[in-house]
């Protein structure tokens, strides 16, 4: 990959949480702490294995905008909240991203500390 389309430090991280009640109480502490800009919340149907049985569930799918740095803290305050034994926390770098959102992005979320 070249470097002039290296990541831009940015990134979503997405989550799936059991209830709308719960991905809002986990957007709502990612936002207070300043771990992410934004935490957008869709409903989506989730058919998975999990302990050996496939399960077919109703979930919530997070989708967080932060700065990729801040993912070892977000990480710690999802599995803080999360009701899942293993929930889902993948981050996706955004590769390229309009400067005045990515810098909205930055002006909300914490320097790392």
């Amino acid at each position: 990959m070249e470097s002039d389309s290296a990541a831009t430090g940015y990134g979503v991280v997405l989550v799936t949480a059991s209830s709308q009640e719960e991905g809002k109480a986990i957007a709502q502490a990612l936002i207070e702490a300043k771990l992410a800009a934004c935490v957008t919340l869709m409903p989506v149907h989730s058919i998975y294995t999990w302990q050996g049985q496939v399960m077919d569930e109703q979930e919530w799918q997070m989708v967080i905008k932060t700065e990729l740095a801040q993912f070892p803290r977000l990480e710690s305050k999802i599995r803080e909240l999360h009701s899942y034994e293993v929930p889902e926390m993948i981050a996706l770098p955004i590769v390229a991203g309009s400067e005045p959102y990515l810098q909205w992005i930055s002006s909300h979320v914490a320097a790392d500390s």
